[in-house]
């Protein structure tokens, strides 16, 4: 059988991390920093047990952080360049070094990553990290490269504000302004001549608090400010060098990448990389943040990009449809904008970038979730992810400190997250902290999850939409139901949620054609037995009496169809 993926996404510093004492821009020795080591044989175990079959580890690759790490020989840290205490793990300070503040003993902090690597695969899991092509820290210095690699700008021109073998952009004869940005009772002792283009595309010496300070442009060998003309022969020092970032994270057994920002770097150097590493791990997947659906088809053609995300797409209309602001059936054509790709799309309804399902912003509870979570998981063969405490109803709601509250968990600032703590348990992973409200949310995931790939018929199975053949059912409402079904020629289930806010009874025709395309006869009557529900009977139906169930608000269910 054929795995669904399903990847636990992690921000390492703060999933481990036991101490409650949580201080709005508190320092790590106020706070506290998770570690590798705790993420424990337990805690895989138990996730591999709850259906999940990859862990993505936010924030492993060095960052640019306030926290000075000086005496272990880490270069000076300047925190008017660091977003919040801990920083940002998207302004990588070192391609080829961990993050210090994951580590316990931290002369030995690779090791310690190298370990945690082989406690995930020991446990069944597979790993990914974060690759981040378009930009590094402003203060990037590498002091864990391989000998034989030149650091990033060591031999760059920087009279010229573009050469297609410099690694930075500049904007010669020109300091680093950063009045702009400039905190109060915060010192700025970082200089920078001449300045280098800002990470978001922002070519001036000045940038300003809305845009990414704290990192660099990396120059692929296009020249922004000459009509984007490229340069790709020969092959910018930038694509060898990132070429080399790559091969050095698979070699220690790293099995995927979530490349941030896949978009604003061109897609002829994915192309060419990406094939080259899959020509020596054969296996590795490659992860593309990606928000323009009408480049997607060229992200995935000639062996380059296994999955993209799909925000723009299901995940933006599920959130409309889960909060009221959109028709169900709006799904259906969503579902129509990726039709033949719909497999390399990685569904989500939570990541660090986005609001939690339970903050205020969203549904201000994650039980409310459960629908979306039903069609998320269930409407195709594709990936799903799951950022951890999603499955806790974790609200998002703190104030950290740089984030603010703003229904996000803050990966800038130094913290621990309640629901997690408890979870945690001082390294138990049990439930006896856990409310009996958040012990049956994390049981609906697990569910949810392993029914995924306990049933041929969601984890290879085809699809069939059924709103078609309801929309002029009285009984079904098309602004507030949504319902397909899933089947691979053997097993056969229909899916139905229901987003409405009540209890809803719920008729639902399923027409001839749904049988035919899935290869079956037409059957007289039909059993339908619940999967998700706990002490739901059997019932029969068939073409003449229409599917009718009962689901309660923000609920949805599987149903296996046998044929009598």
């Amino acid at each position: 059988m054929k795995k669904k993926i399903f990847v636990y996404q992690i921000l390492t510093r703060l999933f481990g991390n036991k101490i409650d004492r949580n201080i709005k821009n508190g320092e790590i020795w106020e706070n506290g920093s998770g570690k590798f080591n705790d993420i424990s044989d337990k805690v895989l175990k138990k996730l591999f047990d709850y259906g999940y079959t990859h862990i993505w580890y936010i924030g492993v690759l060095a960052h640019s952080t306030a926290t000075n790490y000086e005496k272990y020989g880490i270069p000076h840290q300047y925190p008017e360049i660091v977003k919040g205490k801990a920083g940002s793990p998207y302004a990588v300070r070192d391609y080829y070094d961990v993050d210090p503040d994951l580590s316990v003993d931290i002369d030995k902090r690779l090791d310690e990553f190298d370990s945690l690597i082989n406690r995930t695969h020991k446990a069944g899991l597979k790993v990914i990290i974060d690759f981040v092509p378009n930009h590094l820290a402003r203060n990037y210095q590498s002091i864990a490269k391989p000998p034989t690699i030149d650091d990033f700008g060591a031999n760059d021109d920087k009279s010229l504000a573009f050469h297609p073998q410099n690694n930075f952009y500049y904007i010669p004869d020109q300091a680093l302004d950063l009045s702009r940005i400039k905190r109060k009772n915060q010192p700025i002792n970082y200089t920078e001549f001449p300045a280098k283009a800002t990470g978001n595309d922002c070519f001036t010496n000045s940038p300003s608090l809305y845009d990414w300070y704290e990192t660099v442009k990396l120059n692929y060998g296009v020249d922004y400010l000459n009509g984007r003309t490229s340069y790709f022969s020969p092959i910018p020092d930038t694509w060898i060098k990132m070429r080399d970032v790559l091969l050095f994270w698979a070699s220690r057994k790293v099995d995927g990448f979530r490349c941030d920002m896949a978009e604003m770097v061109p897609l002829q150097f994915w192309k060419w990389v990406i094939p080259q590493i899959k020509s020596k791990y054969l296996n590795i997947i490659f992860i593309a943040e990606t928000y323009n659906p009408s480049e997607y088809r060229n992200y995935l053609a000639d062996n380059t990009f296994d999955y993209l995300y799909d925000k723009v797409g299901l995940y933006d209309v599920l959130r409309d449809v889960a909060s009221g602001y959109r028709p169900a059936s709006d799904i259906t054509f969503s579902l129509y904008q990726v039709g033949d790709i719909q497999h390399h799309m990685i569904n989500f309804l939570e990541n660090h970038d986005e609001q939690r399902i339970a903050s205020d912003y969203f549904l201000k509870d994650g039980k409310k979730g459960k629908a979306a979570m039903i069609v998320t998981s269930c409407i195709h063969v594709n990936p799903v992810m799951v950022y951890f405490g999603q499955e806790l109803g974790e609200p998002g709601m703190d104030e950290e400190g740089f984030s603010g509250r703003n229904g996000r968990t803050s990966i800038y600032d130094y913290w621990s997250i309640d629901k997690i703590r408890r979870w945690n348990n001082n390294g138990m992973w049990n439930s006896e902290l856990l409310t009996k409200d958040e012990i049956e949310l994390q049981s609906f995931y697990k569910k949810l999850i392993l029914l995924c790939n306990q049933q041929n018929a969601l984890s290879e199975g085809l699809f069939y939409d059924l709103m078609s053949a309801n929309y002029e059912n009285p009984g079904f409402n098309s602004m507030k139901q949504y319902a397909f079904a899933r089947s691979n020629g053997k097993d056969f289930l229909i899916v139905v949620a229901n987003f409405s806010e009540k209890d809803e009874t719920i008729t639902l025709y399923t027409p001839d054609d749904v049988f035919r395309f899935f290869g079956f006869n037409i059957p007289g009557n039909c059993q339908a037995m619940p999967l998700l529900a706990e002490n739901e009977d059997k019932f029969i139906f068939n073409y003449y009496s229409p599917f009718k169930v009962r689901l309660g608000a923000n609920e949805g269910e599987i149903y296996k169809i046998s044929f009598l």
